[in-house]
């Protein structure tokens, strides 16, 4: 398979001042800390975590939005790093981001015409005025908004209807890499499913490679094809959508996943389900060694002493955990 997005060891690092009256002393905040992972092209990438963990810096990083730190990232092969403010800025015409607030990422002033075109004029300023009308109709027509709708405003419109206009002004341009951050956390349950829908046809259409950022697992499940854990800017588990809900390796994706509730009351009485325990630690003062062993009920001295490497335990099956959870593979080897 192609390989659209190559993110490697990316870290971005916030230095903030301390407390007190003399700052003198800072600390650095890793809110993404050495994330490594690759995107091939008509893929999904699912990215979940607890608020705080770092997956929308992420995102924020991969396109220039945030300052990167330290690590590389490669779009169709060429490293973004090396490109000057010019260069990249054309290059975002190819990555695209739909925002968590649907409303809030709508320039209120601005009709919906005027939101959806003005990537066209920026990118494409060739095109004619009727020409950016047609492209503009086209896309709305595509993600279901009417076309007596062009010459309304943001405020009247429903949330699901202004997440489709959010999409419909990443879309426009017809970019290679789409990252959805959060983008139906805000929306009741029935037009999620219908905005999920939407992403999913429009991703087979036009061949999209898409990051969705979001922390209900139950969606990401529906519309990735891998899934990648975060935790305290780290990556504690990556696989393929069937592998990773199937076999948890990672005590916290398990914690995870079993937090999704079942529809059937009697089932979700009687199942069996230890919720984390504890807070979430601070970023700014993680816990020594692996940062999840404050709240892990398998935690050692090994734990507290030496931080955990990414280790593969299956094909396309990464974990960070010095005691992962036997996987199917690993349990039909000692019990052929």
């Amino acid at each position: 398979m192609t390989t659209l997005l190559h993110v490697d060891d990316l870290k971005v690092h916030f230095r903030l001042p301390g407390a007190g009256l003399i700052r003198r002393k800072y600390k650095t905040l890793k809110a993404v800390d050495s994330i490594s992972f690759r995107l091939h092209a008509g893929e999904t990438l699912g990215i979940v975590g607890e608020s705080g963990c770092g997956k929308s810096t992420l995102a924020r990083g991969i396109l220039g939005l945030a300052p990167v730190t330290d690590g590389r990232v490669w779009l169709a092969g060429e490293e973004l790093a090396h490109l000057d403010a010019a260069e990249l800025r054309q290059r975002r015409q190819h990555m695209q981001i739909v925002f968590q607030d649907p409303l809030a990422s709508l320039d209120p002033r601005m009709t919906v015409s005027e939101i959806i075109a003005e990537p066209l004029q920026v990118f494409e300023p060739h095109l004619s005025k009727a020409e950016r009308k047609h492209k503009v109709q086209a896309i709305m027509q595509r993600v279901g908004l009417l076309p007596n709708q062009i010459n309304r405003y943001p405020h009247e419109f429903s949330g699901g209807q202004c997440q489709r206009i959010g999409i419909a002004r990443a879309l426009v341009l017809k970019p290679k890499l789409l990252i959805c951050d959060e983008p139906v956390s805000a929306l009741d349950v029935s037009i999620q499913a219908q905005i999920i829908n939407l992403l999913m046809d429009l991703q087979e259409e036009m061949h999209l490679s898409m990051l969705f950022i979001a922390h209900d697992l139950s969606v990401v499940k529906q519309i990735s094809h891998r899934v990648m854990v975060m935790y305290l800017g780290k990556m504690v588990e990556t696989a393929t959508r069937d592998e990773l809900y199937r076999n948890p390796a990672h005590p916290y994706t398990r914690a995870l996943i079993d937090a999704i509730p079942i529809p059937d009351p009697v089932i979700e009485r009687s199942k069996e389900f230890s919720p984390l325990q504890g807070d979430l630690p601070s970023p700014l003062s993680p816990p020594s060694g692996c940062t999840f062993r404050t709240r892990c009920p398998k935690a050692t001295d090994l734990c507290a002493n030496q931080a955990p490497a990414p280790r593969e335990i299956d094909p396309d099956h990464w974990v960070s955990c010095h005691f992962p959870e036997h996987t199917a593979t690993e349990a039909s080897a000692k019990n052929p």
